[in-house]
């Protein structure tokens, strides 16, 4: 009798450690995107040369693989450049954000970039130093630079998720602050307005990148040259597949608007075969610039380039417009700066063309829904 017991207690321990097990429990480094597909239009990841071609991480050693994940719930996915200690990008199926960002948020790291062995949940960064990721401590003595999110915390399925030093660069605070955080809010009320598929649920797809720079921020983090950003979704009321794209050089600036592009505009600006919807119907040649004027203006769309006339003069300058800073979408930091490289060219307004996999738009009908729930 006793030995069934034992037997029966040995079963049950068993049974809990194989649950443990397969239970997502923390940002987790895995091998392939293919880990965390739930995150990519279609379940197809992005096209990015020399880092992510086909679905494979070309350099597994510098380039890694993060199932975003908090309290048991996968949120988002990065893929991390281990050697500039920035991420390369973060994309996430944006459905409704849930509780608010938090006051005071506590920078977290991913302990299995260190130790493959190291605990999968995301743990306080605290002011230790890492060898393959950027630390609280590598982001302070300086004031020119915000902790700038690539996946904003505004679109966060959780928004504390968002709070990982794997999903931040050095952004120029003026940058941050003004023109890119008028952005977020922008495509934000698109996709809340607009992005509602055949079952009627909020549901779009975005993906947003940095580039290298030529300078570090205290001697060890990359600071990005650029910023970019698209979103797609299909939208069942204007029976149609949406898409727009932002980016901009990461100079200090102040009281300008970012221009929607389409993503064949983006693709050519970055001067490689971007691909970020690769073999989905993304429109590649329009934008929703059309839908701006059924915003309201706490959005921060950009208002209509004028098209009146003006006296002709031997030079000229693309118009600027200018706005009221808005509220900040990341957190600021203290004292120093680091020179930002400029490096970065002018956008070719000749496009690309981009990867032929992809599917002409539909303007009659679409997915009940792009990806199955994670």
């Amino acid at each position: 009798m006793a030995l069934v017991k034992v037997q029966g207690l040995l079963l049950l321990l068993l049974t809990a450690v194989l649950l443990l097990s397969i239970s997502p429990t923390g940002s987790e480094v895995v091998d392939s995107v293919k880990d965390c597909p739930e995150f990519f239009l279609q379940q197809t990841p992005p096209n990015i040369p020399g880092v992510l071609e086909n679905g494979n991480i070309q350099d597994q050693n510098r380039y890694k693989v993060i199932c975003q994940t908090l309290s048991d719930q996968r949120t988002f996915v990065t893929v991390y450049d281990t050697e500039n200690k920035i991420p390369v990008f973060s994309a996430s199926r944006y459905t409704i954000s849930v509780g608010k960002r938090p006051k005071n948020p506590r920078w977290l790291i991913e302990p299995q970039l260190e130790d493959t062995r190291a605990n999968k949940n995301m743990t306080k960064a605290g002011s230790k130093t890492y060898n393959h990721q950027a630390g609280d401590i590598d982001y302070k003595s300086q004031s020119h630079f915000d902790r700038g999110h690539l996946l904003p915390s505004s679109y966060g399925l959780d928004q504390k998720a968002t709070f990982t030093l794997t999903n931040v660069v050095p952004q120029i605070k003026s940058f941050n602050q003004g023109s890119w955080n008028n952005m977020e809010q922008c495509v934000k009320c698109v996709m809340d307005k607009f992005c509602y598929n055949n079952n009627n649920n909020t549901e779009a797809f975005v993906v947003i990148g940095a580039e290298p720079g030529n300078t570090l921020l205290n001697n060890k983090v990359n600071i990005p040259s650029k910023m970019w950003t698209a979103f797609c979704c299909y939208s069942n009321s204007k029976q149609r597949w949406l898409a727009g794209a932002h980016w901009d050089e990461n100079e200090d600036k102040r009281n300008t608007y970012l221009q929607t592009k389409t993503l064949v505009e983006l693709s050519t600006d970055l001067g490689k075969q971007f691909d970020l919807f690769h073999g989905t119907r993304c429109p590649l040649h329009t934008t929703v610039t059309e839908f701006y004027s059924q915003l309201n203006n706490s959005c921060h769309c950009p208002p209509p380039i004028s098209t009146t006339s003006v006296p002709s003069t031997s030079t000229s300058n693309p118009p600027t417009n200018t706005f009221t800073p808005a509220s900040t979408t990341s957190s600021s930091l203290s004292t120093a700066s680091v020179p930002v490289s400029t490096t970065s060219g002018p956008s070719s307004t000749t496009p690309a063309p981009l990867s032929t996999a992809s599917v002409p738009v539909s303007t009659t009908s679409g997915p009940s829904s792009t990806t199955p729930a994670p």
